[in-house]
């Protein structure tokens, strides 16, 4: 019997601070909400989705880039169920590594090679007593809207902006305005070294992902011309040896980011060019960062980060104070600073406005320099873009007999496949949905 009261008031302690939260009003409470044991029974039934990290398509796997997702992710997993959620999913696609294991604390040694999202669930579940994890080990598109649908809330730690665009858009597609339980509210965090971001998107309602696009603009490539003449930086020089050095002298290998001898033999090359033109600062490390574009992860960002993503997901469930709205910007490197702002959500957006967005381009280039500049426009971002106009298809990459037909078109000037002002659709394998363009010939 002295067991069993120890153990019911350790249990009562611990959640003595959602206690403290659910059982009297404070300051910024709604005169509305009533508190109590009503309010603890919503939250311990919630059902919340965590997604790890992600690439969602092949077409994306070129720069899936690196922000700590990980790490963000087992923060958020840990504090979601510290918060008092009871019924939390889990999708990762990722195996735990080595390099995984200074900052991912829900990971050891012995568990290498295994799936993340099974291991963390399996953690959490036996450090916070209650709480159920269902782990799914695999790509956040293997599921569909019906899955999406019975979650209150969904929070993600993705490590790549075209993860992030593709569950933002598939969570738009699902509102019914005529069904408001169709609305999933999504919370989105993100890392990169010292700085952070937390962002509260209510789908149709407010700014979504792609309305933000722009403020997520692709890494700049370093001039081909800059890398073969002239290097100036320790990356140009790694770059050289990614890009230039390995197809001139082993284009029959596939390169491989994660194997040691690959690495080693750029970081050589590398290292070869950089005291040709005096260049200090190459290192292996760095030439590992460069090629896997690997942004370092810093856990206190990383926990900073999840505890706002997971205050906000409590805050949506519970209504007992106001939530984000609906951008908050962290940055550490200098101090500490925070910066909580509204973005506006934009008519023009792809995905949740009415209008199309317009593009300022060039009428003399041909439709394949245009085609190619998608890639890079912070608007855009698309990796391989097929086009339309109202006249028909102008190029299109799948099926093959319809590449081969349009192909021609890519050597033509814009200006001879379509007019000034008018509208075009362009659509890319990794999303579900067709992006709509006003092109306006610059003067």
């Amino acid at each position: 019997m002295s067991d069993l009261f120890n153990g019911v008031v350790a249990s009562r302690t611990r959640w003595k601070h959602l206690d403290n939260i659910l059982h009297k009003a404070g300051p910024f409470s709604d005169e509305d909400w009533i508190p109590g044991e009503e309010v603890i029974r919503t939250l311990e039934s919630s059902k919340v989705l965590v997604m790890y990290v992600q690439q969602v398509s092949p077409a994306l796997v070129s720069d899936p880039g690196n922000s700590g997702a990980g790490g963000l992710g087992c923060e958020i997993l840990k504090n979601l169920a510290l918060s008092g959620f009871k019924n939390i999913h889990v999708i990762d696609m990722d195996t735990i590594d080595v390099s995984n294991l200074n900052r991912q604390f829900l990971f050891r040694e012995a568990d290498v090679g295994k799936p993340k999202a099974e291991i963390a669930a399996a953690f959490v579940e036996k450090r916070v007593k209650g709480a159920v994890i269902t782990p799914y080990n695999g790509k956040i598109q293997d599921k569909d809207e019906e899955y999406y649908k019975q979650f209150n809330v969904i929070v993600c730690g993705l490590d790549s902006i075209e993860a992030r665009r593709w569950i933002n858009a598939t969570l738009v597609d699902m509102v019914d305005e005529n069904d408001m339980e169709s609305l999933k509210p999504l919370v989105d965090g993100g890392t990169e070294g010292f700085k952070g971001q937390t962002k509260v998107i209510l789908p149709t309602i407010s700014s979504c992902i792609e309305c933000q696009l722009d403020m997520h603009a692709p890494r700049a490539a370093v001039p081909l011309c800059t890398l073969a003449t002239i290097p100036r930086q320790p990356a140009h020089c790694i770059e050289w040896a990614h890009i230039i050095a390995w197809e001139e002298e082993r284009k029959d290998d596939v390169l491989d980011n994660d194997d040691p001898e690959h690495i080693t033999w750029l970081y050589e090359k590398a290292l070869g060019r950089a005291k040709e033109f005096n260049i200090p600062g190459v290192t292996y490390s760095m030439t590992q960062g460069v090629v896997k574009n690997i942004i370092p992860a810093i856990a206190s960002t990383n926990a900073i980060i999840a505890a706002s993503c997971c205050n906000e997901a409590f805050k949506i469930v519970t209504t007992s104070n106001p939530f984000l709205t609906n951008y908050m910007m962290y940055t550490g490197d200098e101090g500490i600073y925070t910066y909580t702002f509204e973005h506006e959500r934009k008519e023009d957006c792809a995905v949740c406005g009415n209008l199309a967005k317009s593009i300022a381009v060039n009428a003399d280039v041909t439709l394949q320099e245009f085609l190619d500049s998608l890639g890079e426009r912070p608007e855009a971002q698309l990796k391989k873009p097929s086009i339309r106009s109202g006249t028909g298809t102008l190029y299109m990459r799948f099926p093959q007999s319809l590449e081969e037909q349009t192909r021609p078109n890519l050597e033509k000037k814009l200006k001879d496949l379509v007019s000034d002002g008018e509208e075009v659709g362009v659509s890319d394998p990794a999303f579900q949905i067709s992006f709509k363009f006003k092109l306006t010939f610059e003067p």
